[in-house]
């Protein structure tokens, strides 16, 4: 292919283009209500509705469908449409065995981070207890989100930010599981403390080896609550 050639072929795309860039938009904005909890598991997402809210084509709302799909947030039912996903116990292993390698690797750049990576941290669980304190649990559990999102934060990798932010979404649906928020979430806001003030003394491989017991306990923690939910 000539020069020219290339040329023409990236011009003949460019509407294309245009399109899947709107779409990871639009899948952004989707995927941010199913992490902040507003899309639980098995709702239907109505294609006229949310074209019309967006103000996007058709083909648009499909890329990000399709993105988010793939993304196993949505799943498509032939003949229905398309729904938010249900996670299952597989889905449970898979994404705290990522976790404990993303975000524990991550926390062991705290001694240098920048100091607003490591205050995102401080924030995320001061939202949280106070969150906790007014019993406003389903902001806890945004702000157990934020935490785990500052964690891998301190890394300073967008692309794990981006990877992070596609499991957290992916969490919060495995999260719809448990049922009474405060239940769940009331011991781990103690246990994000504990891991800050860790860091903070920098006992930096003491609060790795907290974040790892915390997710093998959030774990199992889930395990049993979806096998006595079958």
């Amino acid at each position: 292919m000539t020069g020219a050639d290339w040329l023409a072929s990236l011009t003949a795309d460019g509407d294309a283009l245009g399109r899947v860039s709107t779409a990871e938009r639009v899948a952004d904005f989707v995927r941010t209500r199913v992490m902040e909890g507003d899309l639980p598991p098995g709702t239907r997402l109505s294609e006229e509705a949310l074209r019309t809210a967006l103000g996007v084509a058709r083909n648009t709302l499909r890329e990000a469908f399709r993105l988010l799909t793939r993304e196993r947030l949505l799943v498509h039912e032939h003949s229905r449409g398309v729904f938010v996903r249900t996670p299952d116990a597989a889905d449970i292993v898979d994404l705290y065995a990522a976790r404990r390698v993303i975000e524990g690797g991550a926390l062991t750049a705290w001694p240098t981070a920048p100091e607003e990576k490591r205050q995102a941290v401080r924030d995320a669980v001061r939202f949280q207890r106070e969150s906790a304190r007014a019993e406003r649990w389903s902001d806890v559990a945004t702000g157990n989100v934020r935490f785990h999102l500052a964690i891998t934060g301190l890394a300073g990798s967008a692309r794990l930010d981006e990877e992070v932010r596609r499991l957290l979404a992916e969490m919060r649906l495995v999260f719809h599981h448990m049922g009474d928020q405060r239940e769940f979430y009331e011991n781990y806001v103690q246990l994000n403390r504990d891991i800050l003030e860790l860091a903070d003394r920098g006992a930096v491989s003491e609060a790795e080896e907290a974040l790892r017991k915390y997710f093998d306990v959030a774990e199992q923690h889930l395990l049993r609550r979806m096998r006595a939910q079958a």
